[in-house]
């Protein structure tokens, strides 16, 4: 047994990337489920910036009862998935095999932002048609409506990548629509603003793919242009965490791409990195088991 493999048992990796896709990776939606299952982990979540993922999480899991694995999915409002649509989001919130088991979450773009398109070098135009959270007054339409759904329906929300600054207002407005599920990627923001979104009651997720070496090779996301991300040390993920606490973190793998190993090891990897910057043992099991299986009620939906 590999060191570390004791800590996956019973963890949920909520952030996988996994075929079918319209980029290729390292393992398939079964695959990737039986993995998880062969090292004792309780849930995993896939995320897809091209499509609804709910439908293939719904068939791995009626397929593979017998490994006793959830596998749940849900929509990154990207615009090869039908963008922020509100009759987008209604569908994929009922896409599975009986009511309740369609999307566990709605997400704002990952990549098809104002934040990251300036980061790229996008051109004017481009960064103008992409989201972004206004720094005051209401949001655009249809995202009251879309927000007011994932409440009704007590889905997550998940932030997307939107700047610091935006994602801490989009949180507080989440909040003020009655949307008790809040996650939030946080790895390239600051400690206050961590502080800020962990104190109006969101997760700040953190996954391996930013501390690795991923990195450093361009990929494609939203067209065949490819881009690298910033990397993230070890030591500024950890003060993160600490700026948000361990009970409003949560660990993931974010793996799939060919680049990096599968991600079952990848969240061995990472959990093993965050306990060499000294989390132990139980804090590194709230936030890779306890706390995303909570937020995604996982063990709570048939």
């Amino acid at each position: 047994m590999l060191p570390g493999m004791d800590l996956l048992k019973g963890a949920v990796d909520n952030h996988v990337h996994a075929c079918p896709h319209l980029n290729v990776r390292s393992v398939t939606v079964f695959e990737a489920a039986r993995q998880a299952a062969a090292a004792g982990m309780r849930a995993i979540g896939l995320m897809d910036n091209f499509c609804n993922s709910a439908g293939y999480a719904a068939l791995a899991t009626r397929e593979l009862s017998h490994l006793d694995l959830e596998v749940f999915g849900g929509l990154i409002m990207e615009p090869q998935a039908g963008g922020i649509s509100l009759e987008v989001v209604r569908a994929v919130l009922g896409y599975g095999y009986v009511p309740g088991s369609g999307a566990r979450f709605v997400s704002l773009p990952t990549h098809h932002t104002r934040h990251i398109a300036r980061a790229e070098g996008r051109s004017p135009a481009y960064v103008e048609a992409c989201f972004a959270v206004p720094a005051r007054g209401d949001l655009p339409d249809p995202l009251p409506e879309i927000l007011d759904l994932v409440a009704a329906h007590d889905v997550v929300l998940n932030t997307g990548h939107v700047s610091g600054p935006e994602a801490v207002r989009l949180v507080e407005l989440a909040r003020g629509r009655g949307i008790a599920r809040i996650l939030v990627p946080s790895a390239h923001y600051g400690e206050d603003e961590v502080r800020a979104i962990a104190a109006a009651g969101a997760f700040a997720e953190f996954s391996f793919f930013f501390v690795s070496h991923a990195t450093q090779i361009g990929l494609t996301h939203v067209d065949a242009e490819r881009h690298t991300v910033p990397a993230v040390r070890l030591p500024e993920v950890a003060a993160l965490i600490r700026a948000a606490g361990p009970d409003w973190s949560i660990v993931n793998s974010d793996a799939g791409v060919f680049v990096l190993p599968p991600p079952v090891e990848a969240l061995r990897e990472f959990l093993l990195l965050l306990q060499s910057a000294g989390f132990a043992e139980p804090e590194l099991r709230r936030m890779s088991g306890a706390n995303p299986a909570a937020l995604f009620k996982v063990g709570t939906v048939t």
